[in-house]
């Protein structure tokens, strides 16, 4: 971390506060829209629960959770284009950005369109890796992931330009193409093939308007440094206007720094996606029967870590342009945990104190066996949104032993799992201790990693 920088004036601090507080302000529409689209999400799962026979809802599970591990290199991809996005442009290099966006999006497109022919050619064998009794769905979940990743470019872009009520709108727009894709094509009798058309269809849609909206923003804007008191220390005036104290102008972020940077990213979330579903399809694996029982309290449950992959887009991009500056995001991340807290606490209520009536109501009573897994499901699903929020702080701020930390939880999870030998209850509880441990355990790295950081400010 850069040289201490000198104390800003009273109007430049009032200045900076209230362009704080703007900020924040702008973050509600995607607070609003993540609600929205969380919503959507189940609401789609759920009406499509009772539109399939059990069965197909068990491989519906499967699928989803192949779509989320598709996309997490589309998903660290974003992490990469926010960090080296907005090094370039607090080093005023915004010129460099449009050219590289276009040949990074240029080969999205192409790798695309091969991995849709791949997937065309080997469904088969993936229908029988996965223990499916059929094909259906498979090609459009996977050519859904690979769309994820153009989505995830220019939501980097977005991000990066704490553009948030672009990113608001592009979230409405994925969730409701997809929803009432997945919803209007099973009630046409396309089953569980409708419902992946549904799903590619809201990633193909977000991936066309989120292009669009990154194609208005890099026609303009530039940052301005401006020198300030002590050595190497800047002003930094961003995109939005909103100016940065003491932050120390980077030079640049290499493609070395590009490579780390993705590669981090890539193995955090796709361990993530392991420790969000490892449990669904070792069940599944191992217990056929009671696949569709447990995908019923995993998709509520499963609900709130979507919503905070939805809060990460503002927490990712305010981590990073203040570690650039020589700050923390520390209020940043309470609003984050703040914001997550009420719609986990009321799910975990309803899993305690009614979840047979809650699974019956929702999704019929032919899926209320979980009924007993429930509470101890959403409860490591909350340990798991603290985990899944740290984590995109600490990708943001570049600190890469966060994967170790959750390659140990992943291999806890598995053998957990396995141990379980396809018992709900067993399960969730081995799902609980697991995901409860790591949570605390990064908690104590995100402690030791802030400590460090504020020693180095200080002796800078």
């Amino acid at each position: 971390m850069g040289a201490a920088a000198a104390p800003l004036p009273a109007a430049e601090g009032l200045a900076a506060t209230r362009a704080e507080t703007a900020r924040l302000r702008a973050t509600f529409p995607l607070v609003a829209a993540g609600v929205v689209a969380s919503l959507a999400n189940l609401l789609s799962t759920v009406l499509v629960a009772r539109l399939l026979p059990a069965v197909a809802y068990g491989a519906l599970a499967k699928l989803l959770g192949l779509f989320l591990v598709l996309s997490m290199p589309g998903s660290a991809l974003m992490v990469g284009v926010v960090r080296r996005v907005a090094a370039w442009e607090l080093a005023g290099r915004v010129a460099e950005v449009r050219g590289w966006v276009a040949r990074v999006h240029a080969a999205g497109v192409g790798a695309v369109v091969v991995l849709a022919l791949t997937m065309l050619a080997s469904r088969g064998a993936i229908a029988h890796l996965l223990h499916l009794q059929g094909s259906s769905g498979i090609v459009e979940i996977v050519t859904a992931g690979g769309a994820w990743v153009l989505v995830s470019i220019d939501r980097g872009l977005l991000q990066a330009r704490r553009a948030y009520q672009g990113l608001a709108v592009n979230l409405m727009v994925e969730g409701t193409v997809r929803t009432a894709g997945m919803i209007g094509l099973a009630v046409a009798g396309l089953g569980l093939e409708g419902a992946a058309l549904g799903i590619l269809g809201g990633e193909v849609a977000a991936a066309c308007h989120a292009r669009w909206r990154v194609h208005g923003l890099l026609g303009g804007g530039k940052v301005v440094p401006v020198a300030t008191g002590g050595p190497g220390a800047v002003l930094a005036v961003g995109v939005d206007g909103a100016v940065g104290a003491g932050a120390e102008l980077v030079t640049g972020h290499s493609g070395r720094d590009l490579v780390a940077d993705v590669l981090t990213a890539v193995a955090s979330l796709a361990l993530l996606a392991v420790l969000q579903n490892a449990d669904v399809i070792v069940l599944g694996v191992r217990a056929p029967g009671r696949a569709g029982a447990y995908a019923a309290i995993s998709v509520p449950a499963k609900a709130l870590v979507f919503w905070a992959l939805v809060l990460a887009n503002y927490l990712l991009p305010e981590a990073t342009i203040r570690h650039h500056q020589g700050r923390h995001a520390l209020a940043q991340l309470a609003h984050t945990l703040a914001v997550l807290a009420p719609p986990a606490a009321g799910l975990l209520g309803v899993a305690v104190v009614a979840p047979r009536w809650f699974l019956s109501l929702v999704f019929g009573s032919t899926y209320a066996a979980g009924a007993g897994a429930f509470w101890g499901l959403v409860l490591a699903m909350v340990c798991l949104c603290v985990t899944t929020v740290l984590t995109s702080y600490l990708l943001g701020v570049g600190w890469r032993w966060i994967v170790a930390l959750l390659g140990a939880g992943g291999v806890g999870l598995a053998a957990g799992t396995v141990a379980a030998r396809g018992q709900l209850v067993a399960t969730a509880r081995a799902d609980l201790v697991v995901q409860a441990a790591l949570a605390v355990v990064l908690a104590v790295a995100f402690g030791t990693v802030h400590r460090r950081s504020v020693r180095a400010g200080s002796r800078g």
